[in-house]
């Protein structure tokens, strides 16, 4: 008999390919040294953070020693913090948000949860695209609900109107989509976001309740060749963005993000009640102190985009001078090639053979294809040459 919960029991049997890959990569490392392992398993950025956080750093340090200077605040974040974001993602989004259309959260992935928590009954459904970020699973599943999933269109990994209008049943409640993303590197554009919305304006007609429209952007600052992803938040009033600054700021390790409601949203005083007590029922309490100072001071700063636009190309050009096919990713900082032979989990291992990590793609509910995070130093792209070749000349001979 099992100790832990059923679901939970579930999920260590079915760990997430990310993670699994990234343990392998250790054990790789350990045995053939840091250098001779070519790992683009996870999503972690390497670059540093910009001089702005450094120097709010420093800034703070100056009143650390003041009483409450690490004291709680409100459950959605100093208030001032708040302001601070509001006037730069009205900005961001082209339209002009308040105080009291944001809230701050222990990262993106506590914003999902608090928000999810907020508007989720149980059985309720959250509809999600493939590829997608496999946490979203579990994030629905933590409020009660059921987390179901359509597939995107295999030649653009765009959305699928007609897939999407054939799985909304009356218990749908979110459609949760994220853009740029992670893991095709797509960027959806204002016609596919315009589509989405008018089918959950229909369907929250038929259905009498509001589909939320939930867009997952913490990749929404690293885009290339001149894309540039749009504003969910003024195409609809239940429209919401939630977002970090792990990747922007290279903080993934501070915990902090925001939930942005489209101001067109009559009912936000209710909404962002509820988030505040969900934020804080969920264990979160408020959002980091020290990240919402970093936040602040950083808002108009974000790494060096040219280092990961340089780090595409030269992964573009290894993958294409192996004979792989993929799409050039228009965002983010991934590769979602196919994967010669068709299998993902037996290609992956083929790359593990030549110590290159990389995620397959049944990990995105994708099969066929796999994951490469080119969020490393150029020069491990460039040594892994020779073995992204080895590997699919042996399944392809």
């Amino acid at each position: 008999m099992s100790i832990l919960s059923g679901a939970v029991n579930a999920y260590l049997q079915n760990a997430s390919w990310i993670r699994r890959m990234f343990e392998a990569g250790g054990k790789l490392k350990a045995r053939f040294g840091v250098d001779n392992v070519y790992d683009f398993s996870l999503g972690n950025p390497d670059l540093p953070a910009p001089p702005a956080v450094a120097k709010a750093l420093r800034d703070f340090a100056r009143h650390a020693e003041e009483p409450f200077a690490f004291g709680y605040m409100s459950n959605g974040g100093f208030t001032w913090a708040r302001e601070k974001l509001a006037a730069n993602l009205s900005k961001e989004h082209g339209m002009p948000l308040a105080v009291e259309d944001v809230i701050l959260s222990c990262g993106a992935a506590g914003g999902i949860n608090a928000f999810l928590r907020a508007v989720l009954n149980p059985g309720e459904e959250v509809l999600g695209i493939a590829p997608y970020f496999v946490e979203y699973g579990f994030y629905t599943e933590n409020h009660g609900g059921r987390f179901r999933t359509v597939m995107s269109r295999k030649d653009t990994f765009r959305p699928d109107a007609g897939a999407l209008e054939n799985a909304f049943t009356p218990n749908t409640r979110v459609v949760l989509i994220n853009s740029p993303n992670n893991p095709t590197g797509v960027v959806y554009s204002r016609d596919d976001l315009a589509s989405l919305v008018k089918l959950l304006e229909t369907k929250s007609l038929e259905y009498g309740k509001p589909v939320w429209l939930v867009s997952d952007e913490p990749y929404r600052f690293l885009s290339y060749d001149g894309s540039n992803p749009p504003s969910v938040l003024s195409l609809y009033p239940y429209a919401v963005c939630i977002s970090s600054f792990s990747k922007k700021l290279s903080l993934p390790g501070e915990r902090v993000g925001y939930v942005a409601l489209s101001p067109l949203l009559e009912e936000k005083k209710e909404v962002m009640a509820a988030l505040n007590l969900t934020n804080r029922i969920l264990g979160f309490v408020n959002p980091p102190v020290v990240g919402q100072h970093i936040m602040a001071a950083a808002l108009d700063s974000h790494v060096d985009i040219a280092v990961y636009a340089a780090r595409r190309k030269t992964m573009a050009e290894t993958l294409s001078s192996a004979g792989y096919e993929f799409l050039m990713p228009e965002g983010a900082f991934y590769f979602f090639p196919k994967a010669p032979g068709g299998d993902d989990v037996a290609f992956v291992n083929e790359l593990l053979e030549e110590r290159v990590l990389a995620v397959p793609g049944s990990g995105f509910g994708c099969p066929g294809y796999f994951r490469l995070a080119f969020c490393v130093d150029a020069s491990v792209i460039r040594n892994a040459t020779d073995g992204f070749a080895r590997a699919r000349q042996r399944v392809t001979a």
